[in-house]
């Protein structure tokens, strides 16, 4: 069902399971409550599929992983929630060459990606 983007049909046949089949009813609370919160971002994955967009993460891992991981996670360093978040926007300043325009004009250019 959440392949064609139907959250209200997927929390409806989560409820209906039968009582003997949960076998932790907390942890299935927590999982509509992800579903109802989220609602709004959960897409149309088949639609994507169709258009020949992403379905995955793996782009946002990716950069990730260069932006913070590789750098604040594999030297033995302890960072503080600003000093990650600034790294991690210096790199992607430079990583982007968007420093200069930064820099001299306190802009960057948003470009939207698929």
């Amino acid at each position: 069902m959440l392949w064609y983007g139907l959250v209200d049909q997927a929390i409806a046949s989560v409820k209906v399971l039968p009582q003997s089949q949960i076998k932790n009813p907390e942890a299935l609370t927590k999982f509509i409550g992800y579903f109802e919160r989220n609602r709004a971002h959960i897409p149309c994955y088949a639609v994507r599929k169709e258009l020949g967009l992403r379905n995955s993460s793996h782009i946002g891992e990716r950069m990730n992983g260069l932006l913070v991981s590789e750098r604040q996670k594999h030297n033995g360093m302890s960072w503080s929630v600003s000093g990650s978040v600034g790294l991690a926007s210096l790199t992607a300043l430079a990583r982007n060459k968007e420093s200069a325009l930064w820099f001299d004009e306190g802009t960057i250019e948003y470009k939207l990606a698929a």
